[in-house]
């Protein structure tokens, strides 16, 4: 069964495909700053991308990851309130490798060197509009699903 995601930046949507046919669709959030490729630009690259890691598997629901580790701490509005303006990691991970040489994949255009995930967020609240630092965010409960849906090496194409 070939599994693949679709992320369409200008309907802030993330669609799921099982051998061609969209089995489900979430709403996320993509970069506050728009679409580009370039290191530390907090835009959300383009084009193809495989699913490179699966990150916190088994996980309780708002674990805070940091580094790719889970810090053993559960994000509440407490620690969101002690802490400013952070683009908390939650959950889970599906981190992002480009495939397309010069454009998302070596270099300064590199997705997988320039931490591009797919991940929970706390600002649930801002989904379908572009507000993340250049990951592609979503909510728990649905990266939880997707996670348990998809497999390393999966393709993930990211359109304007």
């Amino acid at each position: 069964m070939t599994t693949k995601i679709y992320i369409s930046v200008a309907e802030q949507m993330l669609k799921l495909f099982h051998n061609d046919k969209t089995i489900k669709q979430y709403k996320i959030s993509t970069a506050s700053l728009g679409v580009g490729q370039k290191k530390d630009s907090n835009k959300t690259p383009l084009g193809n991308h495989i699913i490179r890691a699966k990150i916190g598997d088994k996980l309780p629901k708002f674990a805070v990851l940091k580094g790719r580790r889970f810090t053993h701490k559960i994000w509440s509005r407490e620690i969101d309130s002690a802490s400013d303006n952070v683009d908390w990691i939650l959950t889970r991970i599906l981190w992002l490798s480009g495939t397309e040489l010069g454009k998302n994949r070596l270099g300064d255009v590199d997705s997988m060197q320039r931490f591009i995930y797919i991940h929970g967020t706390n600002e649930e609240h801002l989904l379908g509009t572009p507000s993340s630092h250049g990951c592609v965010r979503i909510a728990n409960e649905d990266i939880i699903e997707l996670f348990n849906n998809v497999s390393v090496g999966d393709q993930v194409e990211i359109a304007e």
